[in-house]
């Protein structure tokens, strides 16, 4: 990203300039005004007038010196900002006690889908998800009132109505005035609320199916001549219905090769 901010040797350069119009303007002013008679000083009363001006000028320059090296101190300082914090490849922001973004970086606006200079001054509640508001509420209040950090997950909408599922982490500062704001860090955990609901659907589908499963366990008392079965009732039962309530097997009737033969010995049931 490309910065409009105007070259340090530049602005240096147009500070001197004006520095000195503005020092030649003084002394214009100071050359009409009525002079002390200098005639009256002696040789060594105008060395140390001369001395104390030399003096003086090495104090500006040094003050000039050390000016310069703040201000270079000063641009490092916000290219370092603008590294960590614009640049950052989560969502920081800086929001109002009142709920107003006031700071946007980079990642945050493109999460919410829009520019920084348009969120500035825009209500965060706007692009927290309707279900979600109250859960936001009480995490500011909650903030403010202790003053602890605190952190709450929710549902947050881009500009053109796409939900997403975030974690905010937010701590309670004051600005350059003194006044109490939030800074928050935005990271974006849909992918992850995915996975979860993901998992929690296998988990029910598992459930319901476990659920629908019928197990036999057990000694079966089974007639050793009908082949009835005596349920947990002690009522006997044909052996295909205690199976059929007690599993999810289907039965389909047929007849054995034996059985065949014994009671249907004129059909050819099964061919030889």
């Amino acid at each position: 990203m490309k910065r409009k901010d105007i070259p340090t040797g530049q602005s240096d350069q147009f500070k001197k300039q004006a520095l000195r119009r503005r020092a030649e303007e003084i002394a214009l002013a100071n050359a009409t005004q009525p002079r002390k008679n200098t005639d009256t000083y002696s040789p060594e009363a105008m060395r140390q007038t001369i001395h104390e001006l030399r003096v003086h000028q090495i104090e500006l320059d040094m003050q000039n010196a050390e000016l310069r090296r703040a201000q270079v101190e000063l641009e490092a300082l916000k290219e370092r900002y603008f590294d960590l914090y614009d640049l950052a490849p989560v969502g920081y922001c800086t929001i109002s006690e009142s709920g107003l973004f006031l700071e946007v970086n980079l990642a945050a606006a493109t999460m919410l889908g829009s520019t920084r200079k348009a969120l500035v001054k825009q209500p965060i509640s706007r692009f927290i998800f309707k279900e979600d508001q109250d859960i936001y509420y009480l995490h500011r209040e909650k903030l403010f009132k202790t003053g602890e950090p605190q952190s709450c997950e929710l549902r947050m909408v881009k500009s053109d109505t796409t939900t997403f599922w975030v974690n905010i982490e937010a701590t309670v500062t004051r600005d350059h005035d003194g006044i109490s704001v939030c800074r928050a860090l935005v990271n974006s955990i849909t992918e992850r609320k995915q996975l979860e609901a993901g998992r929690e659907q296998l988990i029910s589908e598992l459930r319901e199916a476990l659920a629908q499963v019928k197990t036999m366990s057990g000694l079966l008392p089974i007639c050793s001549h009908c082949k009835k079965i005596r349920d947990d009732k002690g009522y006997w039962k044909q052996i295909e219905s205690y199976i059929h309530e007690h599993s999810d097997a289907e039965f389909s009737h047929s007849i054995c090769q034996e059985c065949a033969k014994k009671y249907y010995p004129d059909m050819d049931i099964y061919d030889d």
